[in-house]
């Protein structure tokens, strides 16, 4: 598991600058830029874990895995999981791996998989891509969605952890008005690290509901607002 505490200008994320990322190919264009996630984390979080602290290392490596998930374009260019080995299962459901998981559209899809009716879903994941799913969300969350780990119960070679996601809802989302209001995830997941300390094996277990409850509670509007959002550059290399 990799121990720094991020790099050339992020202090949570690495993997993300400096010369080893000089050819990576980034799927919007350049390296998202978390500053404002970052201080949204700071203000917000519920632990200060010590520097070197198993928890602290946990928590840098969950956010630099969604990192590179979120924005790396092509599968060579991860570090922090094995593309040939790595699986990913949502609540239980069977293990699927990089190919299967790009079929999905990529993005927040593979974490919103519902068995729900079509008519009853307020995000569904069999119509959005990786960049409509992002545009969605970081519209919705002008902030971000910060990640803070509450507990880790089991250190690697298989890591067990509490997590805790939250944002503002500040933006449109699917047609709904924004409330203003902060929305929580709670969650546990599992993450199985190989011989080279790479992830192989992530387990997520959370209730989609809690978030996408929090987003379908304001009024229902027209699209143009959040059309407008979404056109903003800015947003989209936020994470």
């Amino acid at each position: 598991m990799a121990s720094e505490s991020g790099v050339e200008g992020d202090k949570y994320r690495y993997y993300l600058n400096g010369e080893g990322e000089r050819s990576t190919k980034w799927k919007f264009g350049t390296p998202p830029n978390y500053e404002v996630v970052n201080k949204l984390f700071e203000e917000g979080r519920t632990k200060i874990w010590p520097a070197g602290s198993l928890e602290e290392k946990v928590q840098n490596l969950v956010k630099t895995w969604e990192m590179e998930l979120f924005h790396k374009a092509n599968i060579e260019d991860f570090k922090t999981l094995d593309p040939n080995k790595y699986t990913f299962s949502l609540n239980g459901r069977k293990g699927i791996n990089l190919e299967e998981i790009g079929k999905l559209g990529g993005g927040y899809n593979p974490l919103l998989q519902t068995t729900l009716p079509e008519n009853l879903r307020g995000y569904n994941p069999d119509v959005e891509t990786s960049e409509s799913s992002h545009k969605a969300f970081t519209t919705t969350f002008p902030r971000g969605f910060a990640l803070e780990i509450l507990q880790v119960i089991s250190g690697p070679p298989q890591i067990v952890y509490k997590f805790r996601h939250w944002g503002y809802m500040e933006g449109p989302f699917k047609g709904h008005a924004p409330t203003g209001e902060l929305v929580e995830v709670y969650g546990m997941a599992i993450f199985e690290l190989d011989e080279n300390e790479k992830i192989v094996k992530v387990e997520f277990f959370y209730d989609p509901g809690q978030l996408l409850g929090g987003l379908l509670k304001g009024a229902k509007v027209g699209s143009s607002s959040e059309e407008t959002a979404t056109g903003c550059p800015i947003l989209r290399s936020t994470g």
